[in-house]
């Protein structure tokens, strides 16, 4: 089937905005919604350290429930599980889901990072992509440095066959490295941050374009039977997104205090994170679109997939704010 191309996205989208989710009669309104926070995702921090949500919807009766993720495959266990009905993913994780059969709608753009990259300690003698050949390399499966390490080893000719992948969770995937254990990691901020200032690690593969989106994903049926909750909880996020914005040491301090990273670590983390375009639409859906295909033409996702209709199919703009 043959991959739907960026012209058809727009369109796509607008008629997206179009059909709107039937509520089913007897649906119970929710009297709880389920969230995750991480450290990935610095407006959520902001959303609970100032109990924003919780104001918002205390009138209504909803109480509000957090949990952390610790990367995007944990989030979207989490939402597959019926754990949570919000959680924060890269938007090509979200993607690589929704093919595999998670059913969650992408619905707000929390943050445009350049959030990974490739990571040695000095004088491995690694210096370029094609030096990962026959190397360890430290990973969390189904995350955005997953598909960045996939892409990148695609660049140089290489596949994940070329290297031995150590798969483990992003902050154990640092201590690997620094350990000797790995000679390389996927890495993920503030993590990675934390990697650089501290022990002098060096991101010797950095490519901005290859970080996909930091996308807020909600469970389907959540979406279906609490529309206007779902809106309540983007319009919380749209505050605690302002705040960010308006107030960077606060944001620096909410950082520090969640990640208990000191404070030069974060301000690095932050350098690389732009939170002024939180709506969803053509723009994400371009850079998912680059990611899915990559994967597709590299094998990851199956032959005959037509990634650009499930790109239509996972991103929802109808909840959040709209497009400037």
């Amino acid at each position: 089937m043959r991959i739907h191309r960026r012209a058809l996205i727009g369109a796509a989208l607008g008629a997206a905005g179009l059909a709107a989710f039937g509520t089913p009669a007897l649906a119970q309104a929710a009297k709880e919604v389920r969230l995750d926070w991480a450290t990935y995702n610095p407006v959520s921090l902001v959303l609970k350290e100032k109990g924003l949500l919780e104001k918002a919807l205390g009138a209504d009766g909803v109480s509000v429930r957090w949990v952390q993720s610790l990367g995007s495959n944990k989030a979207l266990e989490f939402l597959n599980a019926g754990s949570i009905d919000i959680g924060s993913t890269a938007g090509a994780a979200a993607l690589l889901a929704r093919i595999n059969g998670n059913p969650i709608k992408a619905i707000y753009a929390f943050s445009r990072p350049e959030w990974t990259a490739l990571v040695t300690r000095p004088n491995t003698g690694i210096t370029a992509v094609k030096d990962l050949k026959g190397r360890r390399v430290a990973v969390t499966r189904g995350t955005d440095p997953h598909i960045f390490l996939i892409r990148a080893l695609r660049g140089a000719s290489l596949t994940e066959r070329d290297v031995k992948l150590v798969l483990l969770q992003h902050p154990d995937g640092r201590t690997a490295l620094d350990r000797g254990d790995v000679d390389a990691w996927a890495g993920l901020d503030p993590i990675m941050a934390a990697a650089e200032i501290e022990n002098g690690d060096v991101l010797f593969h950095r490519d901005a374009a290859a970080n996909t989106w930091g996308v807020l994903n909600v469970r389907e049926d959540f979406a279906k039977q609490n529309p206007d909750l779902t809106r309540k909880v983007l319009a919380a996020y749209e505050e605690a997104r302002r705040l960010a914005l308006s107030d960077p040491q606060e944001l620096r301090r909410i950082l520090v205090a969640a990640t208990k990273l000191p404070e030069p670590v974060v301000a690095r983390q932050l350098e690389r994170t732009d939170l002024s375009q939180p709506a969803i639409g053509k723009l994400q859906a371009e850079t998912i679109l680059d990611a899915g295909t990559a994967l597709l033409d590299a094998g990851v996702i199956p032959a005959g997939t037509d990634v650009g209709a499930a790109v239509e199919a996972l991103i929802d703009p109808r909840f959040g704010p709209a497009s400037r």
